[in-house]
């Protein structure tokens, strides 16, 4: 009996329970790779405070994940976000609504690891001047994005980079920014994840790091027969420019839709 008959045996015989199991923690393990296989709608609320004396700032960010299979050893991946913000006082005396500035990122990855185990895509990035209200950068801007990680034993370790530079538009502030996250998450079964990352920006104009430290726990569940992930979790800036926030919170919804 060839490999794939004796799987698919086993999987026929083993309990319900079990099956559930082995999806959520399957299904977790590719929520901790972004560049998956994987359809996913997240929809990440972020609260921070405290801006100047008293400021904050809500953001809700709408990240569908796309893949697109471009050959028999190749994926695209497409991965946007898109922000709907509301701020008070962060810049003192005054608020914003709406929406900030959409980036988008495709990936060229290979569907197999190498045979060391990495995982990794390269592409290219771009901030599209959607931002109403002031809260955008009035410019395009474009770079080059990539991810690599490793996956084993329950372990998902790698990091995240793009570069953007402004490249048009009127240019309400110039753009010339490294953004590097470094992650590492381990699963547990039932399609529990803990996860800590560093989402940390560096702003080559103003010679200035934020460095925010994120640390969250995840849930594979349904609702009905839809596969969703519920995370929550907390936020503290290591660095900041003056009058940047002290600390965060984060809760994401996710709807899944696995092949």
């Amino acid at each position: 009996m060839c490999a794939s008959r004796a799987s698919a045996l086993v999987l026929l015989l083993a309990p319900t329970s079990a099956l559930a199991q082995q999806s959520a923690d399957e299904l977790a393990k590719q929520l901790s790779n972004p560049v998956a296989a994987l359809i996913s709608v997240p929809m990440q609320f972020n609260y921070d405070e405290t801006f100047g004396d008293d400021g904050y700032r809500y953001t809700l960010n709408v990240q569908p994940v796309i893949p697109i299979s471009i050959s028999e050893d190749w994926n695209l991946i497409s991965r946007t976000i898109i922000p709907i913000t509301y701020q008070k006082d962060v810049r003192p005396g005054t608020d914003q609504a709406g929406f900030g500035d959409t980036v988008q990122s495709l990936f060229f990855s290979p569907k197999a690891p190498t045979d060391g185990g990495l995982v990794w895509g390269v592409g290219p990035a771009a901030l599209i001047p959607t931002g109403t209200d002031d809260l955008g950068a009035d410019t395009w801007a474009l770079g080059p994005t990539g991810v690599f990680l490793w996956q084993k034993n329950g372990w998902t370790y790698g990091g995240l980079f793009n570069h953007l530079v402004d490249v048009g538009g009127s240019r309400r502030v110039d753009i010339n920014s490294t953004f590097l996250q470094p992650f590492v998450s381990r699963g547990f079964s039932g399609g529990r994840t803990v996860a800590v990352n560093l989402e940390s920006t560096y702003d080559w104009e103003a010679e200035q790091w934020t460095v925010p430290l994120n640390i969250g726990y995840s849930k594979i569940s349904k609702i009905g027969s839809q596969l969703v992930s519920y995370q929550g979790g907390v936020r503290a800036y290591l660095d900041k420019p003056d009058g940047g926030p002290d600390w965060g919170l984060r809760f994401t919804f996710t709807l899944l839709y696995p092949k």
